[in-house]
């Protein structure tokens, strides 16, 4: 891992530990965090979530918290963008209790370093505990120490049983 890598994983890691105790006394939960340089410059992109998901509103009441948090804090060298989002339908995956929600769905994984012959994983996810998840591929079992994990996703749409179901109105 470069000098960069391993400096972006600590700012990372200090976000997570500074952010997390606020966003859930705001009644969520912090799923993913992600520091990474994009054409705008540098980018601090924060994924929050609730049972029953969450609004734009409570987005906003999220990024006004942790900017003023971070101003005091000032865990990061430089200036950023400070963007708070809902993680989506492909919603990032990242601890153990993520996957035991989607237990039986469709996820993508990339591990750091090959399990087998493999790095990258998509099928369906059968078990999830806090050391690791197995998730099935073309009818193979794999077991995937969570350390390992590099990213992972739901795959929502390929999650649902069979093709949406059209509606129409009269």
């Amino acid at each position: 891992m470069s000098g960069n890598e391993e400096a972006t994983r600590e700012v990372v890691q200090k976000i997570w530990d500074l952010t997390t105790p606020l966003i859930t006394a705001e009644g969520m939960e912090l799923v993913e965090v992600e520091y990474r340089r994009e054409s705008q410059g540098w980018v601090l992109r924060l994924f929050v979530d609730r049972d029953g998901g969450v609004s734009v509103e409570d987005c906003a009441a999220v990024s006004r918290i942790v900017s003023d948090l971070l101003d005091v804090e000032d865990p990061i060298q430089g200036p950023y963008h400070l963007e708070v989002s809902s993680p989506g339908l492909d919603r990032p995956l990242r601890r153990w209790e993520h996957f035991q929600r989607q237990i039986g769905k469709v996820v993508t994984v990339r591990t750091r370093l090959p399990i087998g012959t493999r790095k990258n994983f998509k099928g369906t996810l059968v078990a999830a505990h806090p050391e690791g998840i197995r998730v099935v591929c073309d009818g193979t079992p794999y077991d995937i120490p969570l350390d390992a994990v590099d990213r992972a996703r739901l795959r929502y749409f390929e999650s649902l049983e069979g093709p949406p179901k059209s509606r129409h109105y009269d």
